[in-house]
Parts: structure tokens; sequence; C-alpha cells
């Protein structure tokens, strides 16, 4: 049976654009969702149904959890009893949001995937149009709370003023193609973010990274306006002070002349290696604690993963 007949043979849903097939004729999502989440709990529910109501492209919807004592793992998986579309992902990249989301888009099966947050400040609505500007060849679509008809909505007000201060001054300057580049709401194209790579292990400055790294290679970014609403339940753990240097860094990158993939690669493995501790003098590496061999009784030794992960974006 050709793929035509196949897809044709599929009864139709409503409001459900068709999905995409593999060579096989399986039908696949055409938008992978990762969601990062951490302690999220029954929380997440509504998030979750919201979603499914709001989007009407094939999809499947990855929530991505630290750890399986997460309280948001029996609410997922008691989700997916009636739900077929979502997955529950336990990283094995170790904690925090940054990890998290870099698991979730490593195990999309979608040419394109969205990066949503689990505390339900982003409007799903948006998530069939962002999914389209990628589908039409944009690297990079972002849900933008700073151009006209998007709005923010609550939140700490420095976090707030420095963020739209560093997406305007991008766009102008660095012809970044978003006025909200510091957002994580973003659809990407998926064999973009695997071209490319993502360095960022700690919070949500994955959101600019991939698109600095969009605009030095040159690949088209777009936007579309949303309105952000500061979560209803639960506290954000944003860490602006420490979290800031990190965007400052992906800021800085942005302004930096074209580069080819190749370049963006070499430069990364360089990065690398040179964080490697194999290439810091031996006495470092014996008076450091954190260089893979703890002193006893050291808090690395007693408790190698402390790190709280947070669950909040920009």
């Amino acid at each position: 049976m050709s793929l035509e007949s196949t897809a044709s043979a599929q009864p139709a849903v409503r409001g459900q654009l068709p999905a995409r097939h593999d060579p096989d004729g399986v039908p696949g999502p055409r938008v992978s969702v990762v969601i990062p989440a951490y302690n999220e709990g029954v929380a997440i529910v509504p998030v979750l149904d919201r979603l499914f109501e709001a989007v009407t492209l094939s999809c499947e919807v990855l929530v991505v959890v630290d750890f399986p004592e997460d309280s948001t793992v029996p609410v997922v998986e008691q989700y997916a009893v009636n739900e077929p579309r979502i997955r529950l992902e336990v990283s094995s990249y170790g904690r925090g949001p940054a990890n998290a989301i870099r698991y979730g888009i490593d195990r999309a099966t979608a040419p394109v995937t969205v990066v949503t947050m689990a505390d339900g400040c982003d409007d799903p609505l948006q998530i069939d149009d962002l999914a389209r500007l990628v589908e039409r060849g944009v690297a990079v679509a972002a849900a933008s709370r700073y151009m006209a008809g998007g709005q923010q909505v609550g939140g700490p007000y420095l976090k707030g003023l420095i963020s739209k201060a560093a997406g305007r001054s991008l766009r102008v300057f660095a012809r970044i193609g978003t006025r909200d580049a510091t957002n994580s709401f973003k659809a990407y194209s998926t064999a973009f973010v695997r071209e490319v790579g993502i360095e960022s292990r700690a919070g949500f400055e994955i959101g600019i990274e991939l698109t600095a790294k969009a605009r030095r290679l040159r690949r088209p970014v777009a936007e579309i306006p949303t309105i952000w609403l500061d979560r209803q339940a639960g506290v954000s753990n944003f860490r602006v002070a420490q979290w800031i240097p990190k965007y400052f860094k992906w800021y800085r990158f942005a302004f930096g002349p074209r580069m080819t993939a190749e370049q963006l690669r070499a430069r990364h493995a360089r990065r690398a290696a040179a964080l490697q501790p194999e290439s810091r003098p031996a006495a470092l590496q014996s008076a450091n604690p954190q260089s893979g061999n703890p002193r006893p009784g050291s808090p690395q030794s007693a408790n190698p993963q402390s790190a709280a992960s947070p669950t909040k974006e920009d």
C-alpha cells in the first residue's frame, strides 16, 4: 500500500493535521514538546491539560525530570495511562534545567522541537504557530513578550528589566531576529540543534545560546507575540545572580562574526578540552574537591548531587 493510500485510510480527527510518516509509512509526530520539570507534582496536570487542548499538530510530549523520586513522576505516569502522546524521561545528563532540556531534545523524534515550561507560564496556543515557522525554514522561532502584541504579566521587576534590555539591544545591534532572545519558550529545528550542539549545563540560558548560534551561522530566526503569566502555584527557583553571567556569555557571543557549523563545533571541542581535569596541573586537581576525587568528608563526597534544579524560564 502506498503512503498516500495509507494516509487516506486513517480516520480524520477534527482539528488534527496529518502526521508525518517515516520511510516505512509509520506516522510520526510533527512536533516534539520538551518540558523540564522539578517536583511539580499534581500542579503539572492543568498545564498538560491546556497543552493537549491547544496543540492540533501531531505531537509527542516529553516530560523530563532529574531523578526517579521526583514528585512529578507518578503524576505523569498516571496521566500517560489515558494519553499515549506523553512520555516520561529521567535524565542521565546530571541535574538542572539545562541538562533536562538537552536530554529531552536528544530524545525528540520530530523534526521540530518546542521547549516550554512545567509551571504554566507559557501559552500553549503558540506551539502550533511556532512549529509551523520552523517547518517553513527558520532555525529558531521565539515566543516574544517584548514585541507588539506580547506582554509579561508578573514576575520579578529586575529580571524583567534586564531581559527586556538584553532582548532589544540584541535585536537592534546584533540583528538577532527576535526581541526576546532570553525566553525559553521557543521552537527549534531539531536538526539545527543537533548540528550546533548545546553547551549550557546550568540554567535556562539554552534559549539565548541557540539563538546566538543561529545568528552567528546566519540561520533565520523569527518571532511571534506571546503573553507570559507568572506562575500561579509554587515558588520560582530562578537564580538571577547565579545565571546572569551565563546569559551574558551568550549575549556577547551573538555579536561575533559569521561562523560555519564546523568552526562552531571546533570551538566547542577546544573549550571542552580546556575544562578536562587532565589539562590541569596535578597539584590543582588534588586540591580541588570537584576534580572527581573529592577529599573524604567534603560536601561533594557526602552528596555529589546536592544541587537543586529550578523550573523557571527566562
